[in-house]
């Protein structure tokens, strides 16, 4: 799990991240992976679902989200970098 906490940081500090429903669902541009936290509510949880369907991205639930971005309360991040998100979908679905 180390491994995925250093690559979301990763993405984080190069600006790859999407933070937030609002920022998410108004963000128009190629995203390859969405993280949702296992807590998240059930209309975030709908919405954001239906968005990675619609939109054709990874959707993977993850626990303790906001504690590995260091944002309290953050319950939905996208990663726009192709490479981190094919190496963190690597390692969850290996895990």
């Amino acid at each position: 799990m180390k491994e995925i906490d250093g690559l979301i940081s990763i993405a984080r500090k190069a600006g790859y991240c999407i933070i937030g429903q609002d920022n998410l669902l108004g963000y128009e541009k190629k995203l390859y992976l969405i993280l949702i936290d296992k807590d998240a509510g059930n209309s975030l949880s709908k919405s954001i679902k239906y968005m990675s369907e619609r939109r054709n991205v990874e959707l993977l639930i993850l626990d303790n989200l906001s504690e590995k971005i260091n944002i309290e309360n953050c319950k939905v991040l996208g990663i726009k970098n192709k490479g981190l998100s094919e190496e963190i979908i690597k390692r969850i679905k290996g895990e």
